[in-house]
């Protein structure tokens, strides 16, 4: 399947999803009497809020139609796509997909490794594509896990997520967490659709977890530049954690994720207790 083919159909799958989301009511259509036969919005009645033929909007969910950038303003009004739904949108139309396709296997970059390295009591960690964990320092392999026992085709941090029973344990909102960091992979699958190891990724998981593949089906999408997250961690109790990434301007595709608490909070000092605990655990191993 070609690169535009497989934009088209996801692209088609994507507004279905969202359509069938949203009832007449919602979109100030009268609710016809009767068992409506399909969940959500009809096409005719996407076609109708959007001033558009029910012909054209039909061949464009079916991935049989290219739409203006207009026409997709439009349904992202009519729809109530948010911005990173829009973003995502707007990439499957090949409205914003300049940028050239890279299957090469991703490097730390340098700057982002003495960036960690100079970060001792700092959890942080580098994502590349399809959210693979590039690089750590030990702070983050304290407060995660030892990514270093993963092999490196392995280490990706939606499979950890689903996965590493140590990781889930971690997240009271695992739910929560997991279908967040699914639908920022999602945002990956709109910038290559063909990438083979995305595809393996997804169809592994979803075969081996019903939660991915529902969440999946769902097709939802975010972009998040800065969070908190709450873990319960085994050494040092509960923590609440800010997050928030640094973009290498070298690779645009590589991101550094860093995990601070607020200064005076019993997070601050356990983050610190935790970071005296992973260096005497390094001493140890080290004499060992």
């Amino acid at each position: 399947m070609s690169s535009s083919n497989a934009h088209h159909g996801e692209l088609g799958a994507f507004l279905k999803a969202r359509r069938t989301e949203l009832s007449p009511a919602q979109v100030g259509l009268p609710d016809s009497a009767g068992r409506r036969r399909v969940m959500g919005l009809r096409r005719e009645e996407v076609a109708l809020l959007a001033s558009i033929s029910p012909d054209y909007y039909t061949r464009l969910e079916q991935g049989r139609r290219q739409a203006s950038e207009p026409v997709l303003d439009t349904l992202a009004r009519v729809l109530r796509l948010d911005d990173g739904e829009r973003a995502y949108m707007l990439e499957l139309s090949g409205r914003d997909a300049a940028r050239p396709r890279r299957r090469a296997t991703q490097k730390v970059q340098p700057q982002l490794r003495r960036l960690l390295d100079d970060m001792p009591t700092t959890p942080a960690v580098v994502l590349g594509r399809r959210t693979d964990i590039l690089a750590w320092n030990p702070m983050a392999a304290a407060l995660f896990t030892d990514f270093a026992r993963f092999p490196e085709g392995k280490r990706n941090f939606v499979r950890l997520v689903f996965c590493e029973p140590a990781i889930r344990a971690l997240y009271p909102d695992w739910d929560w967490v997991a279908q967040i960091s699914l639908a920022q992979l999602r945002m990956e699958a709109a910038r290559d659709p063909n990438d083979p190891r995305l595809a393996e990724l997804v169809g592994e998981l979803s075969l081996q977890d019903p939660d991915f593949r529902r969440w999946w089906g769902a097709h939802r999408v975010a972009v998040q530049g800065r969070g908190t997250k709450t873990l319960n961690h085994p050494v040092v109790g509960r923590l609440i954690l800010d997050w928030s990434f640094l973009t290498c301007t070298d690779d645009p595709d590589q991101q550094l994720i860093t995990l601070t608490a607020e200064p005076g909070t019993p997070s601050h000092d356990r983050l610190r207790i935790l970071a005296s605990h992973a260096a005497q655990a390094d001493r140890e191993e080290r004499r060992s």
